[in-house]
C-alpha cells in the first residue's frame, strides 16, 4: 500500500476500547501502534488491532472524516466496523503483520 490518506479505527479487543485516527501512511502507523511508539491513548490502553480503515483522495477529506467519526456515538462506530468486518478481525494481518493474541 503506497502512502495514501486513510482514516482508521483500532480496537483493544472485539467490541472493546476504540481509537480513531488519520494518517498518510497506514502501514507505518500500524507498526507504530503495535510497537508502542505512538504516545498517548493507544499505548496506555494497549489498543493495537486494526478493525476498520477507509482510504481517501486527500488528507483534507480524511481529516474531516476522522473528526466526524470521533464525534459519533460508540454504537455508530461499532455498527460501522461490524458492517465491513463482522468478525472484528485484525485487518493488519492482510498487510503481513503478525497475529495479535486474542483478548
Amino acid at each position: 500500500m503506497d502512502r495514501q490518506p486513510c482514516v482508521y479505527i483500532l480496537a483493544r479487543s472485539s467490541h472493546g476500547t476504540l481509537y480513531t485516527g488519520v494518517t498518510s501512511d497506514l502501514l507505518t502507523r500500524i507498526y507504530q501502534h503495535r510497537e508502542g511508539l505512538a504516545d498517548g491513548h493507544t499505548r496506555r490502553y494497549g489498543i493495537k488491532r486494526l478493525v476498520w480503515f477507509e482510504v481517501h483522495d486527500t488528507m483534507e477529506s480524511a481529516i474531516l472524516r476522522e473528526k466526524r467519526i470521533k464525534r459519533w456515538l460508540r454504537q455508530w462506530k461499532y455498527d460501522l466496523i461490524h458492517k465491513e468486518n463482522p468478525a472484528w478481525r485484525d485487518l493488519a494481518e492482510d498487510f503481513g503483520f503478525d497475529p495479535l493474541p486474542l483478548k
